[in-house]
């Protein structure tokens, strides 16, 4: 039987924390009601699991409002949310190459005036040209935490800084970091972030938010209206927090399994996650040794995530992916990764790059099946 070996993590991690499913079959198996509807016992329980959710992502993001933590299907809807509901073609917003579709592609629907703030050639953003490109329409600063195609973490403290200093809202995708790297809302200045629970946070799928900060909340138009349990007689959603931004049904087993994969991240402690991770790229870094293929990115562990881009410079990166998963049951990922852009500013487009991404649960010894298999495949 042919082995699996997960590299995909940045895509969806695997496997999930501890619990997760389990969680999530007892309330389908026990539970299975809805929530801020009937107010019978399970509906009540099942209510208690969805604040202490709320109260769970507040503490882990440093964040005091759990009434302003929304819960989506996943980050895209968050940001769609955030850019669609409070952007207008009239504004200025300012964002980098680096960033996701899920950003470049709402801001283009829009029709807002972009800046895009210069990155290096490991895919960092400029901060210190940031303060140069506000202009006196600009609305928005909107900045990837982390590039889902090369790992390398902006310093979203200080570009929150300059956000607060000239009143600009500032929305941070944090996909990539969400459950490895601290967030903290307070300190760095976020005033809306999204998150998605199937990446770092080892939830399921279907399941993602975003934390807003009170005063930006007026400014801010939701994008779907319709039953929320309350205020039923009028015929305008209503204007309070969550209700005004959580419309229909919600992924109410989704939340259970975030709940569970929460309290199992607050055990561990993000700290040990990150230094593993890291410990995993140092590692990969000091084994990997092959004559024709570039490291995309940074060569170190400072300010990345666990995400190594490959480019096969003789081989089709496409190719390599296919043999690796066909000879060797090895699941990467290979493409643009849904950021065109930032392919053009690392010098990989079109022909993208080969993605391997560690979590928690990856072991030196799949690494070390990984170089292996990548050097047979070359040869």
């Amino acid at each position: 039987m042919k082995r699996f070996v997960y590299m995909d993590n940045g895509a969806t991690s695997f496997p999930k924390a501890p619990g997760v499913a389990e969680r999530m079959s007892d309330y389908l198996l026990n539970n299975g009601s809805n929530v801020s509807r009937g107010a019978y016992s399970n509906a009540l329980n099942a209510s208690r699991v969805v604040f202490d959710t709320r109260m769970k992502l507040c503490d882990l993001f440093n964040f005091d409002h759990p009434d302003h933590v929304i819960f989506t299907k996943n980050i895209t809807e968050s940001l769609n949310q955030g850019i669609k509901g409070f952007l207008t073609a009239d504004d200025h917003v300012i964002t980098s190459s680096m960033e996701h579709n899920s950003v470049m592609r709402p801001l283009h629907s829009v029709g807002c005036q972009v800046t895009y703030l210069p990155v290096d050639d490991q895919g960092y953003v400029r901060v210190d040209q940031l303060e140069g490109l506000i202009q006196d329409n600009t609305k928005a600063i909107i900045m990837i935490h982390s590039s889902n195609v090369c790992g390398s973490i902006n310093d979203i403290g200080a570009i929150g800084k300059i956000a607060h200093d000239h009143n600009i809202f500032f929305m941070v995708d944090g996909a990539q970091t969400a459950g490895v790297v601290p967030i903290d809302m307070k300190k760095d200045h976020i005033d809306f972030l999204g998150f998605t629970g199937h990446k770092g946070l080892l939830g399921p799928n279907g399941i993602g938010g975003f934390l807003i900060d009170p005063k930006w909340v007026d400014q801010m138009k939701p994008l779907i209206e319709g039953g929320t349990g309350s205020a039923s007689e009028s015929k305008f959603q209503p204007s309070h927090m969550p209700d005004k931004y959580e419309s229909g049904t919600p992924n109410v087993v989704g939340i259970f399994g975030l709940h569970e994969s929460l309290t199992y991240l607050e055990t561990l402690g993000l700290e040990t996650i990150y230094q593993h991770e890291m410990s995993l790229v140092q590692y990969f870094l000091d084994h990997f040794k092959q004559d024709h293929v570039r490291l995309v990115g940074s060569p170190t562990t400072k300010d990345r995530t666990a995400v190594i881009a490959l480019d096969f410079l003789k081989e089709d990166n496409s190719l390599i992916a296919f043999e690796l998963e066909s000879q060797y049951g090895i699941a990467s990922r290979v493409g643009m990764h849904c950021a065109p852009s930032a392919h053009q500013s690392l010098g990989t487009f079109p022909q993208g790059v080969l993605r391997l991404s560690f979590s928690y649960f990856t072991t030196e010894e799949e690494i070390d099946y990984v170089i292996e298999s990548i050097k047979q495949v070359c040869q």
